[in-house]
């Protein structure tokens, strides 16, 4: 006989994760919930057991009334051909052992309930070891994931305080750059100011050389006709002691002629009148008046030129110097 369908005990079976939509591990956690199930059912095929019993016993008591109405029927028909004389032999055994159909029948269901019973208990046990290990591995998962978030932690926390400071750093340098470009503008603010304060300096330098270079120009005039009245005065001196010597040079014609400038400059010209010399001047010049003819000229105007040349060489020297 057959083994029964495991639909008729659907508990015994474990819904596999493409039913339940859930890994096989965590669908065995419910066998032990199962087990109440499977009793109940075992309840069920023993009472349909008894029922089925009671069915048989009825069929007996069916077969029994048969077989008592059957022999009636061939006892009346032998009556009827009791003159006939037949040999029939055939096999009217028309018994059915119910009793080894019942006991056979009987016996395989309580062989299916023990091997359904087993195999439960050693399908239980092997899910059951099974999840034990299954709980020994994700114990340890567990641990070393807990220890990774541990670490992980810790590692968030370190680069937590490192971008803290990052950000401080960040602070600080902005500030300083900020403060670099404040000392910066108020350095450039001071360059230019004293930029200004230079070019201002270099015009006023520039107009200053401009008005020595006009007082230089004005010296320098200055000291040109100096010079050229010392060389009269020079000459008119040689003259002098020339005729005072007895000597009678060539006639000379000098003029001292006042200069229509602010330099007071002086010339000179040769005479082309023989006979001495002729000083002419628009005014008398260190006491010297003009004079005309050697013979007039004393010893004390020869004195006279030679105290005003003094005085124009003292007069010559600042010029000197200032054209140094």
């Amino acid at each position: 006989m057959t083994r029964p369908d495991t639909k008729e005990f659907p508990c015994c079976m474990a819904p596999g994760p493409e039913a339940t939509g859930v890994p096989q591990t965590v669908a065995w956690l419910g066998l032990p919930s199962c087990i109440p199930a499977v009793e109940r059912d075992v309840d069920a095929a023993y009472a349909n057991k008894v029922e089925l019993q009671a069915k048989v016993d009825s069929m007996e008591q069916d077969i029994k009334f048969s077989k008592c109405l059957f022999e009636a029927e061939m006892a009346q028909i032998q009556s009827h051909i009791s003159d006939m004389s037949v040999i029939l032999s055939m096999d009217n055994n028309r018994n059915l052992d119910l009793d080894s159909i019942i006991d056979e029948v009987r016996a395989q269901y309580e062989e299916i309930a023990l091997k359904s019973k087993a195999e439960a208990e050693a399908l239980y046990q092997t899910k059951f070891q099974e999840l034990q290990l299954a709980a020994g591995r994700h114990g340890d998962d567990l641990k070393n994931t807990k220890n990774e978030i541990t670490e992980l932690n810790r590692f968030i926390q370190r680069l937590r305080s490192e971008i803290d400071n990052a950000k401080k750093q960040a602070s600080s340098l902005e500030t300083a750059i900020a403060d670099a470009e404040q000392r910066g503008d108020n350095a450039l603010k001071d360059a230019r100011a004293k930029l200004d304060e230079l070019e201002g300096a270099l015009h006023q330098a520039k107009e200053e050389l401009a008005r020595m270079m006009r007082e230089y120009q004005e010296l320098m005039s200055l000291k040109l006709a100096l010079d050229m009245e010392i060389a009269t005065y020079r000459k008119l001196l040689e003259s002098e002691e020339c005729r005072m010597s007895g000597e009678y040079p060539s006639p000379v014609s000098i003029s001292i002629i006042s200069s229509t400038s602010g330099s007071g400059g002086y010339g000179f010209r040769p005479s082309t009148v023989s006979g001495g010399y002729v000083a002419n001047s628009t005014s008398c010049i260190s006491g010297v008046c003009s004079v005309r003819g050697g013979e007039s000229r004393s010893r004390s105007s020869a004195n006279d030129y030679k105290d005003t040349l003094g005085k124009g060489s003292n007069l010559s020297s600042p010029s000197k110097k200032g054209s140094r």
